[in-house]
């Protein structure tokens, strides 16, 4: 155990010196979702790959709609269907039409599409208000039709590339793939693609005194919010999470699980255990896990300049050395913790750039001055309001209070120096909602 006092940046900076993003992996496109993408994804065809209709009507040469009116509409043969997968397409010829489904390629000396809607439809009425399926339209695709407005070249025509041309640059390196990324790489033909996996985080809950949510509780009992807090959070912050619910307060039952976990961990959390109680299990655990000839491996527990969350370990453990933060058993303290220490770490595994929170200034309305230990960084949960740049405490500042939490969407952030914050104060905003 260190006894130098840690500060928040040199904790956090510490960690993310150590961690290293995971190697790239070939995925599908399923398994690639929330992953970040590791090369430049090039377009290998344009979209769409040839003209084609934005309407269902029909395509038509737009001299022979010139001029056309409802009082004179152009009369056109309908000289075939064309729909949407279409391979031998009909020339449409002077006089000529094509009835045409939206997706449909443009038929060759077409130059546009009417809309039904601007047509008779091929009945000889009045304007039509839908396309008839295929096997209904008079003498099936056949006859005449009457056009009621002319068309520019290009009307109602997608042009080819006119989404993306083949040589560009579909998605750049560092691309989170989220839904609209994972639609454009199957829309350019790409089955899998290169990227960092999400990290797997092993969440661990210790203490002899937790029961898992759904079961009765005895004396002196409470549930297990933490693994479930933490592991959601994991999952959040874009990792696949696995929850291991409190491990009784044993030194060599809890190594036991933590070596058995690490065939599944990229980064291994633990909650509670970590201060300086007779029973503080994990440090027990962990302080001789080390591998002798790997300098800095090993768990080291120090205690950082802050509140909620004094008690923090930091390290890596196995043959792999594996990652690992054990973080205060108090339910806020370790959320709190989590935010500031875990989540940016579990991003570096991903390989972003940005790994923290974002920040904002705001101004603090309370009823009194909210007061914070000289020395220390204080977070305290708070509601923020952007639009007018406010933010208010909420609950009180003891870090078992997670109802309070549950209602907060930022942490507001008391300097070391201040040993008190006044309504009307410009307080720094960690949002975290």
């Amino acid at each position: 155990m260190s006894s130098t006092i840690w500060s928040v940046d040199d904790h956090l900076e510490d960690i993310l010196g150590a961690i290293r993003p995971l190697d790239p992996i070939e995925l599908q496109l399923p398994d690639a979702q929330g992953c970040v993408l590791v090369e430049d994804v090039t377009v290998p065809v344009a979209l769409p790959p040839f003209d084609n209709s934005s309407m269902d009507g029909y395509a038509v040469r737009t001299a022979d709609v010139s001029g056309a009116s409802e009082e004179f509409p152009a009369v056109l043969t309908v000289i075939g269907d064309v729909a949407a997968g279409s391979g031998i397409l009909p020339t449409v010829g002077p006089g000529e039409a094509a009835r045409i489904m939206t997706g449909a390629p443009l038929p060759p000396g077409a130059e546009a599409v009417v809309p039904v809607e601007w047509t008779d439809g091929g009945t000889g009425g009045g304007a039509a208000t839908t396309m008839r399926p295929a096997g209904e339209a008079p003498e099936g695709a056949s006859g005449e039709v009457r056009v009621h407005r002319p068309a520019e070249a290009g009307a109602h025509v997608r042009s080819r590339g006119s989404d993306v041309q083949a040589g560009d640059l579909a998605l750049e390196a560092g691309t989170v793939l989220g839904p609209p990324q994972i639609g454009l790489l199957a829309a350019i033909g790409r089955g899998t693609v290169r990227v960092r996996p999400r990290p797997r985080v092993v969440v661990l809950s210790t203490g002899s005194e937790l029961v898992q949510p759904g079961e009765e509780l005895g004396e002196g009992q409470i549930y297990d919010s933490n693994s479930f807090a933490l592991c959601a959070a994991a999952r959040d912050a874009g990792a696949l999470s696995y929850r291991v619910g409190a491990v009784t307060d044993d030194a060599e039952t809890l190594r036991a699980t933590i070596e058995d976990q690490l065939i599944r961990a990229d980064l291994l959390v633990t909650t509670g255990g970590v201060s300086v109680g007779a029973y503080d299990v994990v440090k027990e655990a962990l302080s001789s896990v080390g591998d002798a000839d790997v300098p800095g491996s090993g768990v080291d527990f120090r205690k950082l300049a802050m509140q909620p969350g004094k008690p923090q370990g930091f390290g890596s453990i196995g043959p792999e050395h594996t990652p690992l933060l054990a973080l205060p058993g108090n339910p806020v303290s370790s959320y709190v913790s989590f935010e500031l220490f875990v989540r940016p770490a579990i991003r570096a595994l991903m390989g972003l750039k940005d790994v923290e929170r974002p920040k904002v200034r705001a101004v603090l309305t309370s009823d009194k001055a909210l007061s914070s230990p000289e020395g220390k960084r204080q977070f305290l949960r708070g509601r923020y309001d952007a639009e007018s740049g406010t933010v208010a405490p909420v609950g009180g500042s003891g870090s078992h209070l997670i109802a309070a939490l549950a209602h907060a969407d930022c942490l507001i952030v008391v300097p070391e120096p201040d040993t008190s914050v006044g309504p009307g104060a410009d307080v720094e905003v960690v949002l975290i909602g």
